[in-house]
């Protein structure tokens, strides 16, 4: 094994060993769209999951089969018909969603089933449950268009599903339910995904689709500067939702945004979309520190916002021993209360337990990160990334290229996160002038693209 190898792969494993730790244990709902397994992309997410599953993460798969459903439809001549962004089920549709759920449960079911060695599903054995875990209920008549087989979720048999992922098996779970009266009734892989998430309260809901994320700038063309947002605050998510709907957006922006956003306020943690296109986004949206897609996270558990005067004693109670210490460059109230705006906090009842400020220079597309601290009593917990995350989503906001930081003791930590070391020649003209060349302090940068 090369020298090379070992000094590349040692470090990446290091990296992602306190993801490994952070989420065994923890319950994911992956809603994997339909356009994923007719892209041919089934194989390689089947070892993803079985990988994650063998790392202790309970799991609940749902498939969707849109463009199953309607390749069935188109052999069979009859047309598929929407309404309200929801299919009209009658009787032919019907048989064909039946149609297309067993084929791809049959699918799914044997990727699951390999073990050929030197695969990474060699010596794996992954037990994939089914059942009647759905309850549902008709969509009905909406606007004087009758939905007729179509439903949604009603009731999620949470102690079944619970049963299910405690005794280590993976839950498949259809875009289908039933009545009490035993009708079957054709929902959405979207609607399923994000009930079961909520009824288990799971620690994520991850959508696998077509969808690469949601960029800085929503419904402008991909570009350098408007790269993949990968973290939205709930509000913002809500915000972009308002204004699409304001604007009758007919693109994806909306589609799985909005129940990223009602999975995160009825309770679920974390909201993901990902795209299937790029392989292995799973794993690298889970166990990677930036990820890949965006993900929708409820600030309210942290109570992670940009500071207001009211916060100043609390910023310089939580700064004030690592200042003694000289972690810290001193700054005075005056100096705190005067950029108070620039700080994001975290508050846990009350109590700030982490702050950072940004300062940016427009002129050179980059912009000064500052004072991060952390609690001691909180450290470990990984409020410097949410506090680090913020700072580079606000930084984004700005339209700049990068952040900096000066440091004389944490390199380490910066360097772990995506930054990298630079000379103080690098520094904005107006920064250097105020550079302190005794103190010696280290630059290190992060590029934002």
């Amino acid at each position: 094994m090369s020298a090379v190898f070992n000094f590349t792969f040692v470090p990446w494993f290091r990296s992602v060993a306190p993801y490994i730790h952070m989420h065994r244990g923890k319950t994911f709902v992956i809603g994997l769209a339909g356009e994923a397994i007719a892209a041919g992309k089934l194989p390689h997410i089947a070892q993803d999951l079985a990988l994650i599953l063998s790392m202790g993460v309970k799991i609940v798969l749902v498939h969707g089969f849109r463009p199953q459903v309607n390749e069935q439809l188109r052999l069979k001549g009859h047309e598929a018909r929407y309404s309200h962004g929801i299919r009209i089920t009658d009787e032919v549709a019907l048989d064909c969603a039946q149609e297309a759920a067993g084929q791809l449960r049959y699918e799914i079911e044997a990727a699951f089933s390999q073990g050929l060695p030197n695969t990474p599903m060699a010596g794996s054995t992954v037990r994939v449950i089914s059942g009647n875990f759905i309850t549902a209920m008709p969509v009905g008549v909406v606007d004087g268009v009758d939905f007729q087989h179509s439903g949604q979720v009603r009731k999620v048999d949470v102690a079944g599903i619970s049963r299910t992922l405690d005794a280590g098996s993976l839950v498949l779970l259809s875009p289908f339910g039933f009545s009490p009266t035993g009708e079957a009734f054709n929902l959405t892989m979207e609607d399923v995904a994000t009930s079961v998430a909520t009824a288990l309260q799971a620690d994520k809901l991850v959508f696998i689709t077509e969808v690469p994320g949601i960029r800085i700038r929503p419904g402008e063309p991909e570009s350098e500067d408007n790269p993949i947002d990968t973290e939205l605050p709930l509000a913002t998510a809500e915000k972009i939702l308002a204004e699409a709907a304001q604007a009758k957006d007919p693109s994806d922006i909306a589609f799985y945004l909005q129940h990223c956003v009602k999975a995160c306020k009825d309770g679920v943690e974390r909201s993901h979309i990902i795209p299937f296109a790029v392989d292995g986004s799973l794993l690298l949206e889970v166990y990677v520190h930036d990820g890949i897609g965006t993900m929708v996270v409820d600030e309210k558990l942290e109570e992670l916002r940009e500071a207001t005067p009211d916060d100043v004693g609390g910023i310089l109670a939580l700064i004030e021993p690592f200042e003694r210490d000289g972690t810290l460059v001193k700054r005075g109230r005056t100096e705190i209360e005067r950029d108070v705006a620039n700080y994001s906090i975290i508050e846990h009842d009350g109590v700030i337990f982490a702050c950072a400020a940004l300062y940016p220079y427009p002129e050179s597309r980059t912009a000064e990160m500052a004072a991060l601290t952390v609690s001691p009593q909180s450290q470990g917990q990984g409020d410097g990334e949410k506090i680090l995350k913020r700072i580079e989503q606000r930084a984004r906001a700005m339209g700049l290229d990068s952040i900096f930081v000066l440091t004389t003791r944490t390199m380490h930590w910066f360097l772990k996160r995506g930054f990298v070391r630079a000379d103080a020649e690098w520094l904005p003209e107006a920064r250097k002038r105020k550079y302190n060349w005794d103190r010696r302090s280290m630059v290190f940068v992060k590029k934002l693209s």
